[in-house]
């Protein structure tokens, strides 16, 4: 049948790579219109200063905009829901002060790029400079000891934001059991200290912006690379202070997005406000140094991590601080205060951890803006998680495989409610340790390390485990106090006169193949050929309302939408198909493209034609046309768990730190695979990210708040020559709450190569019998800090000469 061999479970080839492999995409800097103009901004090149004044030379005026000559600009204000939570507004153009370098201050408008950029460098802006908040880590210990002291807010301490007592957004504790009784308990106790450097989503495709007014249908029209187009019009609307009617967005292709395009930017406000305020198109495409100084920024976690075990390295507590960098302001609409709460949250990964305690903190600092990025907090948290789980297995003489598995959820236990109050649903999590060890030969790892390698090279495996929620439903999002919902998606499905489909939905797609695998759901339900569906996404004026893209979410969420709409219409189908078979309905299906009876079939292609142009053909009762709008939600709102463990093969030279990535697996556990080919490609994308995470990418800032790495010759990414094969294994438990139990792994492929590869840089340098520990609990782990390790733990003392 037509959906055995091309839906749920196909390993379709991607629709959309017939347009993207031939370069005939369409990207919003593709666009032209009669007229455009182009923007450019002044930016800051301060962390921290008041702006005295802006001077516009004469010859430029009309042309070069500050927020006074935009008053109809609203600032961007995140609604909080929870108390504690404190929401700076954020003008989307600076008034009297800047808070990060890069903050737009003034926007030119020329004929093109290049001029409006001589406009931007021809004002002049005078500052008075301020000192800078850069240390997160630092603000929280100096708060905790002013808390201590109990001075006032008038005590010296620089504040990010006047009329705040502190540089705190949001301080709070995740608990359970009793941590200080694992303490008296525990005979053996490990602390360390972690570090998830700041760094950049880095898209292949930046940020872009056209905006125009349409006089005829009276609105704004907004073409963005955006993740959210429903979600960027509500903003819009508010900031401009507009009706909602009256603003079209539109996302075509769009070059990557992962979670840093999720978010509303204050260049998107002003784009279309200029375009209002000019009635001529406007576009502004980021250059790449714009990118990586003022697109969101991530990571940025600082976490200190007490385990407490047994002696056989049960792990009976953990005790753990987490500080993360939020920057300068909170991104709309959720602001900055997931990123630590997920960590604490998820950081007893997927262990059965009794007793834990998470004092976490989301620090202002003179940053950019943190944002979304493949994995919210939980690189950071099984980073913390997976390199202590080592390290007790170390300190207890067991081999870490062996301790990651004993302190495993096991199956039986399902569903597991963690300590952290995580819902795991189901999944055999030692499995999936088992299968990447076989992937990459464990034995053959360790007796290779035996033998030593010809030119002095230590090799090292490790290994990383890690429960990642996905499709989270409205209870999440209450839970964390957000203002904005995103517990559904939905899905308009039509069909045409031909027989052929179209399918509406809210969600955008930006790499991950949803045109395909959501044709593939309609395969399924309705037998008609993918190759006859159609996917329509990105248009707020075509498709039904939804939230977007983002949070492993699109293909459990929008593909529950698609299966109910499928499944409204082939119940209208086949009333009509049953009725044209002179048959009762109970007595047809779809399949094949076809309605089939006990004595015959008729096309759907026939049914259309009935149901739009012959409707005397229309049983009694039944309307015209075929249409079908469905919206989602899974059974479980707090979502469901996908899992995997990540192994990583390393080479490290100890004489100069470099460390080689020689052979990378993956065990996951997705439930219900659409299209194993798209999972297995979404895989690799997210790995390769994680290793760029785990060995290159880093945004250092000075103590003056300013940015170090501004072009991609000083924030480098991983390329092919860098990455081995990426092998990967399959176990499949279904979701029990989900459309054909499926389960989000868009991020998942993001979240555990940094633990992997450091585990497997620290089981390398062990080899050097080094008096002191040789470890490094700090991304990237580049050859400076490699080699920095293996200094700070001969402390001093004479080598023994390189390993041969």
């Amino acid at each position: 049948m037509a959906h055995e061999r091309s839906g749920i479970g196909a390993s379709l080839p991607r629709k959309e790579d017939a347009r993207h492999l031939v370069g005939r995409g369409e990207f919003t800097a593709d666009l032209k219109a009669p007229g455009m103009i182009e923007a450019a901004f002044v930016r800051s090149p301060h962390a921290h200063a008041r702006i005295r004044n802006i001077a516009v030379p004469p010859e430029a005026k009309g042309c070069v905009f500050t927020a006074a000559d935009l008053p109809q600009i609203r600032p961007i204000r995140i609604a909080t829901q929870a108390a504690g939570m404190k929401s700076p507004l954020w003008p989307p153009l600076a008034t009297d002060k800047v808070r990060y370098v890069g903050e737009a201050i003034a926007v030119c408008l020329a004929p093109t790029r290049a001029e409006a950029e001589d406009l931007a460098n021809a004002v002049m802006v005078d500052f008075e400079v301020l000192p800078a908040v850069v240390d997160a880590a630092r603000e929280v210990r100096a708060n905790s000891a002013r808390s201590e002291i109990a001075r006032g807010p008038q005590d010296g301490r620089v504040l990010v934001h006047e009329g705040w007592s502190d540089n705190l957004y949001i301080e709070r504790v995740v608990e359970g059991g009793d941590i200080a009784a694992a303490a008296r308990a525990a005979a053996i106790t490990v602390t360390r200290e972690f570090r998830m450097n700041r760094q950049s989503g880095l898209p292949l495709e930046g940020r872009a912006v056209v905006a125009w007014h349409d006089h005829r249908l009276d609105e704004i029209v907004v073409h963005a690379s955006t993740q959210t187009p429903h979600t960027m019009r509500v903003a819009l609307a508010e900031f401009l202070g507009l009706e909602a009617r009256r603003i079209r967005v539109v996302a075509p292709d769009v070059g990557g997005g992962f979670g840093p395009k999720a978010r509303l930017y204050p260049e998107e406000i002003i784009i279309a406000a200029l375009a209002l305020h000019c009635d001529r198109p406007v576009r502004w495409v980021e250059d790449r140094g714009e990118h990586l100084l003022t697109a969101a920024h991530t990571r940025g976690h600082y976490c200190r991590v007490t385990a407490y075990a047994d002696r056989d390295g049960r792990i009976i507590g953990v005790d753990a601080e987490i500080v993360v960098d939020a920057g300068a302001y909170g991104m709309w609409p959720q602001g900055p205060y997931s990123e630590a709460a997920m960590a604490a949250r998820n950081l007893p990964g997927p262990y059965t951890i009794p007793n834990y305690r998470a004092r976490h903190y989301t620090v202002a600092t003179n940053k950019g803006p943190l944002g979304p990025y493949r994995g919210v907090g939980r690189p950071s948290a099984c980073f913390a998680i997976e390199r202590i789980v080592d390290e007790v297995a170390r300190a207890v003489g067991r081999d870490p495989v062996e301790v990651r598995i004993s302190n495993m959820v096991p199956p039986a236990a399902m569903p597991f409610t963690t300590v952290a109050g995580m819902h795991l649903d189901n999944g055999d999590y030692a499995a999936s340790v088992r299968l990447c060890a076989e992937l990459l030969d464990l034995p053959a790892v360790r007796a290779r390390q035996s033998r030593g390698e010809a030119d002095g090279r230590l090799v090292g495996i490790g290994f990383a485990s890690f429960a990642e929620q996905t499709a989270h439903g409205a209870a999440e999002f209450v839970s964390r106090g957000a203002a904005i919902i995103p517990g559904y998606e939905s899905c308009t499905a039509r069909i045409l006169t031909d027989g052929s489909l179209v399918l509406m939905v809210g969600i955008q797609s930006h790499g991950q193949g949803l045109e395909t695998t959501l044709s593939q759901i309609a395969a399924h339900e309705l037998g008609i050929d993918p190759a006859h569906i159609s996917v329509r996404h990105g248009d707020t004026e075509s498709t039904a309302f939804g939230f977007g893209t983002f949070a492993s979410r699109s293909m459990v969420m929008a593909g529950g939408a698609v299966a109910r709409a499928s499944r409204m219409l082939r119940d209208k189908l086949c009333r009509i198909g049953a009725h044209l078979l002179q048959c009762d309905v109970a007595e047809v299906q779809c399949a094949d493209g076809a309605v089939r009876g006990p004595r015959g079939e008729v096309a759907i292609a026939e049914i259309a034609r009935v149901a739009h142009l012959r409707m005397d053909g229309l049983p009694p009762g039944v309307e015209p046309l075929l249409d079908a709008t469905a919206t989602y939600e899974p059974a479980i709102g707090t979502g469901v768990f996908s899992y995997a463990t990540h192994g990583a093969v390393v080479a490290v030279d100890p004489e100069t730190g470099f460390v080689e990535l020689l052979d990378f697996a993956v065990a996951e556990d997705c439930g219900t695979m659409v299209n194993p080919m798209i999972v297995e490609g979404q895989i690799r994308g997210g790995v390769v990210q994680g290793i760029g995470t785990a060995l290159y990418e880093e945004i250092p800032y000075d103590e003056q708040g300013q940015p170090q790495a501004g072009t991609l010759a000083d924030y480098l990414v991983p390329s092919a020559a860098e990455t081995p094969a990426i092998k990967i294994g399959h176990l499949h438990t279904p979701a029990v709450a989900t459309e054909y139990g499926m389960k989000g792994m868009g991020e998942g492929g993001a979240v555990a190569p940094p633990a992997a590869i450091a585990n497997a840089v620290r089981d390398a340098l062990a080899a050097l019998g080094a008096p002191g520990r040789a470890e490094v609990n700090e991304t990237p782990l580049t050859p400076r800090r490699v080699a920095a390790a293996i200094e700070r733990a001969w402390a001093g003392r004479p080598r023994q000469g390189r390993v041969d």
